[in-house]
């Protein structure tokens, strides 16, 4: 089921193309990641998909229905512009948050005192949040989107401001959200949290989709035709079209038209002793690099 469907949408800002016919959709129980430059037209799709911003062209739906309060009121979302109420104490904020989004009081005090435990805030609960560092103020808004168990939960660049443990902190609340069969679009320049976490992407660049689909069929369709072999056998010396790495692995190419499996299963009958073998994948950080620097004109 789609969560979140784009149907050829399209924004303007006076003269400029913001969104060129963006067609895309997020299923259920996926964290699926919304990738681009900046500029490329992420925040504002998010905001049509939210109905902070009305598209000019094209159709957009929450959970197969069109945009209203019921299905709005179904998620949460976590903007690249943070904003708080910075005088406010951090339980009392996120019990309001929570009541903003339908919790009564006591279930909004019961869940305010919950996400604090799970973010490892309960200590300062009840500080101000300007006296807060900028990653536990970070922290606090990540509680806020979290604590109404959003069907689908919006994240852009949540990972700002935060250190290796809290980065792995949030990563660990994403996974337990898919787990659950909740939905998480997740919007980052980091293209490493990408493949550690995203089932399926999208990639923008100039208001237009130019990848689109299961992150590990796209990462092998951007693949070069080669594998990696580690062996203490001399390749080039076997006639290998071979090139030593660094760590003692070499870097393969295969001939024209052989599959990894193939040329494995012809190594080994020519009598090269293989420690581990495996097809070379390429890594979204030089997909996203090649596509946007030209390669997707």
């Amino acid at each position: 089921m789609a969560i979140l469907a784009f149907r050829g949408v399209s924004k303007r800002f006076g003269g400029q193309v913001a969104l060129d016919g963006v067609t895309l959709e997020v299923s259920q129980g996926e964290v699926f990641g919304l990738m681009g430059p900046n500029g490329a037209g992420k925040t504002t799709l998010i905001r049509i998909g939210l109905d902070i911003l009305r598209a000019d062209e094209g159709e957009v739906s929450l959970f197969a229905a069109p945009l209203d309060r019921t299905t709005l009121d179904r998620t949460a979302y976590l903007p690249e512009e943070r904003g708080v109420y910075r005088r406010a104490k951090v339980r009392e904020l996120l019990s309001y948050l929570g009541r903003l989004k339908g919790l009564k009081s006591a279930n909004a005090r019961e869940a305010a005192a919950h996400w604090l435990g799970r973010v490892g805030l309960s200590h300062v609960a009840e500080q101000r949040v300007e006296s807060l560092s900028k990653g536990m103020t970070q922290k606090v808004q990540i509680a806020a989107c979290l604590m109404s168990d959003p069907e689908l939960c919006v994240l852009d660049e949540p990972f700002s401001g935060l250190d290796p443990v809290n980065v792995a902190l949030v990563k660990d609340l994403i996974e337990e959200r898919r787990a659950s069969g909740l939905t998480t679009l997740l919007s980052t320049h980091l293209m490493h949290q990408v493949e550690a976490l995203c089932d399926r992407v999208a990639l923008i660049h100039r208001g237009r989709v130019v990848v689109y689909g299961d992150l590990e069929e796209i990462r092998r369709r951007y693949s070069p035709h080669e594998v990696v072999v580690w062996t203490s056998m001399d390749l080039v010396e076997l006639g290998v079209d071979a090139i030593r790495d660094a760590n003692g692995s070499w870097r393969v190419s295969l001939p024209h038209a052989e599959t990894a499996a193939g040329y494995l299963n012809e190594l080994i009958r020519s009598g090269v002793l293989i420690d581990r073998y495996e097809p070379l994948v390429a890594r979204m950080d030089d997909i996203f690099v090649n596509l946007v620097s030209g390669g997707a004109e």
